[in-house]
């Protein structure tokens, strides 16, 4: 997540991993082509058994030759199904590679993504429907759609007017094919589009399950949803309706089609143009001719949001830049610069930062103080890359922040979030940020996570947990309280020895004994020579900074030493007629 300019950076390579993902599974679509082709030249055989029973075994009642027709006709049709059931288990591989070879790119950039609660779920689901298509029925009438015109070749070449008459149909259900495509497709991405704002309401009320039962908003939410599915369901039968008339519309085309095939062969056998054998054979080619194309019509929903999906899982790739491939810097010193920073909201609406400009030296303790809304937050989640800039630059060490390797700046960054935001698992493996690790480097993973937990006073309370360390977390740190889930959100930040620590409000939840641990920990990593960033509304842990930024209205108020900006604020109250802060912070 960086900057415009950092994200332009890293657009001067694609990123490979869709591209690699797809060539990989190219010679299994190849393969299932190839066993197409042989599939379709096996379809062939009822319509030429039928051919040379009814103008070679009938007249002549040859029940030898009747035999041997059967024999090698079941041996096509059981080759037939053997390639059958191959192209469908080539299709279902091929799905499956595709899944293996980009499920980890795929949700590894969904995480770095500036909207990734938004888009995260949606696109998953948009990926597995990419997916699912590979091996539907509209994927099998494409491998099939090419052979349409040698079946109505064969036609021509029983006679001229059978092969016009399946051109004929074709191309009245390539009409439709092409109405269906026009008429359903913005009413297919609608859908899609409602159905998903639906999902993501869902699941944001499920997150929140306990505060919706504590307040009794249950009813109110739940005609909520309603409302939504409801929208996304009337949307869907709109398309559904759309559909289903054209499908409707090629399958009774086809059908009649099929059937005067059947009228057109008697009259041409009538008039002794063509064999009777060959009613029956035009009638099968020329159903064989068009099935493609009516599965490809029933199937063209699904395409469309197949299509879609590609389009969606390109824009993601693209717009991550290429994976890895960045130089090593030297090991961070903890010098930040903060250049005409801009920054909007989620939406992207209205900027909620306003040119910010801000130095910090390599080992400051710098407090940022300012009323609710001032921008505070969105301040530091720009400094450790949470939240993309709008305008201007981050700089670390002197260089931006997309020029780090996102590894080496996020081992060399401690972040505490307003929101603790632990995950489900357990204790250790939050505390050491899901790192995993064997044999010697496993013990030494385990001595990092206790001397980060004793750093900042989780340890002790951490004993006295069922399984200690090893108790298991649900989602968002559920069986912990708001205080000991802080003090883990803590540890977290303080595990790898970090040289840059950003906390945001992290003595909120805290106690009298919690913040004056907190206090403790930030003197030690002061003394360490630890670049410092707090965001603090209780400022009696800022005692210890270097310096203060004050934030109005998303602007830079104030920006000097603590005692500087004290002054001022105090002098400013005592202008204002306002009592001065205990402890003169802000």
């Amino acid at each position: 997540m960086r900057g415009p300019r950092a994200r332009s950076q890293k657009r001067t390579r694609r990123n490979p991993a869709l591209a690699d993902a797809l060539a990989a599974c190219r010679a299994h679509l190849i393969h299932a082509a190839l066993f197409s082709a042989l599939l379709n030249l096996l379809y062939l055989a009822p319509s030429l058994y039928m051919l040379q029973v009814y103008d070679r075994v009938v007249p002549t009642r040859g029940v030898t030759t009747l035999a041997m027709l059967t024999l090698i006709f079941l041996a096509a049709v059981a080759t037939l199904g053997m390639l059958d059931l191959l192209r469908t288990r080539l299709l279902i591989r091929a799905s499956a590679r595709l899944d293996r070879l980009l499920g980890r790119p795929l949700i590894a950039t969904l995480l770095q993504a500036p909207n990734a609660l938004k888009q995260g779920g949606v696109l998953l689901r948009e990926f597995d429907t990419l997916r699912q298509t590979i091996t539907g029925l509209g994927v099998i009438a494409l491998f099939d759609a090419p052979w349409s015109p040698i079946y109505m070749g064969v036609c021509f070449l029983l006679h001229p007017a059978l092969g016009l008459m399946a051109v004929a149909c074709s191309a009245v259900l390539l009409l439709l094919t092409f109405l269906n495509e026009r008429g359903t497709k913005a009413l297919v991405q609608d859908a899609s589009a409602a159905q998903q704002h639906g999902y993501q309401m869902v699941e944001a009320s499920l997150a929140a399950a306990g505060v919706v039962r504590a307040l009794g908003m249950q009813d109110g939410l739940v005609r909520l949803h309603l409302r939504d599915r409801q929208v996304a369901q009337a949307l869907q039968m709109r398309a559904a309706f759309m559909g289903a008339r054209y499908l409707t519309l090629a399958r009774t085309v086809r059908i009649a089609m099929q059937s005067l095939a059947l009228g057109l062969g008697a009259l041409l056998a009538i008039e002794q143009q063509i064999s009777g054998g060959t009613i029956f054979a035009a009638s099968l080619l020329i159903s064989r001719a068009l099935a493609p194309i009516e599965g490809i019509t029933g199937a063209w929903r699904n395409m469309i949001q197949a299509r879609a999906a590609y389009h969606g899982l390109q824009a993601v790739f693209e717009a991550s830049g290429p994976a890895g491939g960045q130089t090593r810097l030297p090991e961070v010193l903890g010098e930040i610069a903060v250049e005409q920073l801009s920054v909007a909201d989620a939406e992207g609406e209205r900027l909620v930062l306003h040119g910010i400009s801000l130095r910090v030296r390599a080992g400051e303790m710098v407090g940022v103080v300012g009323p609710s809304g001032a921008g505070k937050s969105t301040l530091v989640r720009a400094l450790v890359g949470a939240q993309p800039a709008a305008a201007g630059m981050i700089r670390i060490d002197g260089a931006a922040l997309g020029d780090w390797p996102e590894a080496q700046l996020a081992a060399a960054i401690g972040y505490v979030p307003q929101e603790p935001t632990l995950f489900q698992g357990t204790i250790k493996q939050n505390i050491a940020r899901f790192r995993h690790a064997q044999g010697n480097e496993a013990a030494a993973l385990d001595a990092e996570v206790i001397r980060a937990a004793q750093q900042c006073g989780a340890h002790a309370f951490i004993l006295r947990l069922p399984q200690a360390y090893d108790t298991r977390l649900g989602w968002n740190g559920a069986g912990l309280s708001v205080g000991q889930a802080q003090r883990i959100a803590l540890a977290r930040a303080l595990f790898g020895r970090p040289r840059i620590l950003v906390l945001d409000e992290p003595n909120a939840s805290l106690d009298a004994e919690g913040e004056a641990q907190l206090t403790a920990a930030l003197a030690e990593q002061k003394r360490a020579g630890v670049t410092i960033v707090v965001v603090a509304h209780r400022t009696g842990i800022l005692a210890a900074s270097d310096k203060l930024v004050v934030l109005r209205d998303g602007r830079l108020d104030l920006f000097d030493t603590r005692e500087a900006v004290v002054r001022q604020l105090s002098g400013n109250r005592a202008i204002a007629g306002e009592p001065a802060a205990a402890g003169g912070a802000a």
